[in-house]
C-alpha cells in the first residue's frame, strides 16, 4: 500500500500548473510546451511559445521534433479535458520526462500569463479567483 507522502511525491512528479511552468520559463528552465488540443482550439490562443501537437499525432511527430531526453510539458482545455493526460501518456510512452500541466490553458489564461494568437502575444486580465490581481491606487 502506497502512504500518503508517496503519492503526493509521485502525483508531482508527473503534474505542474500553470505558475510553477511560468515561472520555469521565466527562469530559463528548458522546457518544451506542448499544446494537445485540435488546431481550431490553438488558432483561438495557446500558451505563448508552445508547440501545436495534437495528442493523436505524438507518437509520429515527436521523434523527429523533439529530442528525447527534453523536459515535456503537455496542457489541454481546462481541467474538464483529458486531452493533456493522454498526450502526456504518449510522450511516456516514447521516453520522455513530461508533466501535465493541471488546469490547462484555461488556467494559464485565467492567471494573467501570456498568450499568443495570430494577433501576437497578449495578457489577459487576472481572475481574481485563480490569481493576484494588480491593485490600482489613487493618486
Amino acid at each position: 500500500m502506497i502512504d500518503r507522502a508517496e503519492y503526493y511525491a509521485a502525483k508531482l512528479a508527473y503534474e505542474t500548473d500553470a505558475s510553477d511552468v511560468h515561472a520555469a520559463l521565466k527562469a530559463g528552465e528548458a522546457l518544451v510546451v506542448v499544446d494537445v488540443r485540435s488546431g481550431e482550439a490553438w488558432a483561438q490562443g495557446r500558451v505563448s511559445g508552445a508547440i501545436h501537437m495534437h495528442y493523436s499525432e505524438i507518437a509520429t511527430r515527436a521523434p523527429e521534433e523533439i529530442p528525447v531526453g527534453s523536459t515535456v510539458v503537455v496542457y489541454c482545455w481546462s481541467p474538464g479535458c483529458n486531452a493533456g493526460a493522454k498526450g502526456a501518456l504518449e510522450f511516456a510512452t516514447l521516453g520522455y520526462d513530461v508533466r501535465e500541466m493541471i488546469g490547462g490553458f484555461e488556467y494559464w489564461v485565467r492567471e494573467g500569463y501570456p498568450v499568443e494568437d495570430a494577433d501576437g502575444v497578449h495578457r489577459r486580465p487576472v481572475d481574481p479567483l485563480t490569481g493576484i490581481a494588480r491593485v490600482r491606487t489613487r493618486a
